[in-house]
């Protein structure tokens, strides 16, 4: 269960009660899983990047680089994946909402001497709920990708560093990771 706070309420009755409220806004008082009403909520714009990196040995990286993977150019098919990712995170996470996502944009920097292709994923959308998770998907799907047209080659390739580096929208507005 996750942690809870001690919060002071007034009852109807007028007597303060401590309860304990949870910080999480996925389960109720009873610690049970729920999914969040966004009703309620405010449309807005929201933005999501999220990045990470898949990691390869240099012959890997090279067919990669160069266009030159049997199974055909490895990062268009990764671009696609990722994107059709994004627009299917609400069946792939339990308690994301359906959303109605306006751009996802997939972009990937190539880092010979890491042997690495760092992926970013943009979301964006006008909704009640952020696209945190669906930038994130689109970047895991895209890293999973890579690895599945390259596995052939390299069974040693590491996804890592999977994360959310900036999002705005929403009530709680900007946030931006510091690297």
């Amino acid at each position: 269960m996750g942690r809870r706070r001690k919060n002071r309420e007034e009852g109807k009755d007028g007597i303060r009660w401590e309860v304990f409220v949870n910080e999480f806004t996925h389960m109720d008082e009873n610690g049970a899983v729920r999914m969040v009403d966004v009703g309620d909520k405010d449309v807005t714009d929201r933005h999501a990047r999220a990045g990470g990196t898949i990691t390869m040995n240099a012959d890997t990286f090279d067919k990669v680089a160069g266009n030159r993977v049997r199974k055909g150019n490895v990062l268009e098919t990764a671009r696609i994946a990722g994107i059709l990712a994004a627009k299917q995170t609400h069946t792939l996470i339990p308690m994301c909402h359906p959303i109605n996502i306006r751009h996802v944009q997939l972009d990937f920097h190539l880092d010979k001497e890491a042997g690495a292709v760092h992926i970013e994923g943009h979301v964006r959308a006008a909704d009640r709920t952020g696209v945190e998770m669906e930038a994130m998907t689109a970047v895991s799907v895209a890293a999973l990708t890579i690895y599945d047209m390259c596995k052939s080659h390299d069974r040693g390739m590491v996804i890592s560093g999977i994360r959310l580096l900036e999002k705005s929208g929403g009530k709680s507005g900007l946030y931006r990771r510091e690297e």
